[in-house]
């Protein structure tokens, strides 16, 4: 069971939505405007449902309040398709989004997909893989170089970890998606396109230059088989 808050001015979906999440075992909140999503709504949830299209605090300003807040996963629901939108959303902390209108089995098949990536392991003891400069803890699923903290959202660095396991070897954009999100679904190549050139900006920022993470035209993305 996990806490999921949705974020939609149109109360029929929230409704739906609530419906649906529930008849899943979740504990769902729903709100009509992005401006009532506090610290106390945020910090309670587990993953967090938001529209982009909403009157006042629109959704991009409220994902990047709410990123503030917590580094729950955010699906954004929107009828924007333009890609630039659709990027803009992913590069303010978005971890994934879906297309109004959608089907409601594709929603809580992704909403349980970021639950199980953002899951901790009790217990777990810390494990740490050093590549390229960055350093990854992967029972806290943080990354750093030297003593320096690299903020990444989830997404993030769950791509990090992924291809920094596998050095060398390139994946298309769908299998990192389903690797990484455990669901094969619409977003993929733009999200991933996205998530990978602010993971790229945060590293240089950091001082890795070049980056561990090369683009392999036409195919994908790897790790740096000499990283």
């Amino acid at each position: 069971m996990a806490h999921i808050l949705a974020i939609d001015d149109d109360p029929d979906l929230c409704r739906l939505l609530a419906t649906a999440l529930t008849r899943d075992g979740h504990q769902v909140r729903t709100l009509q405007r992005g401006s009532e999503a506090g610290q106390e709504n945020c910090r309670w949830a587990d993953c967090i449902l938001l529209d982009v299209m909403m009157p006042g605090e629109d959704g991009f300003a409220a994902c990047r309040r709410i990123r503030s807040l917590t580094d729950a996963p955010i699906l954004f629901l929107t009828a924007r398709a333009e890609e630039a939108d659709v990027l803009t959303g992913l590069g303010i902390g978005a971890d994934d989004y879906l297309l109004k209108p959608f089907r409601l089995a594709e929603l809580r098949a992704r909403v349980a997909a970021h639950l199980r990536r953002a899951a901790r392991v009790p217990g777990q003891a810390a494990h740490r893989l050093c590549r390229g400069g960055l350093t990854l803890d992967l029972s806290a699923r943080t990354a750093a170089v030297g003593d320096a903290p690299i903020h990444l959202t989830r997404g993030e660095y769950a791509i990090c970890e992924y291809l920094a396991l596998h050095p060398g070897r390139t994946f298309g954009k769908e299998q990192i998606y389903e690797a990484v999100f455990g669901f094969d679904g619409s977003a993929d190549q733009s999200a991933i396109t996205e998530h990978v050139k602010n993971i790229r900006a945060k590293l240089r920022a950091a001082g890795l230059d070049p980056v561990p993470i090369e683009t392999v035209w036409g195919m994908g993305y790897r790790w740096r088989a000499d990283c």
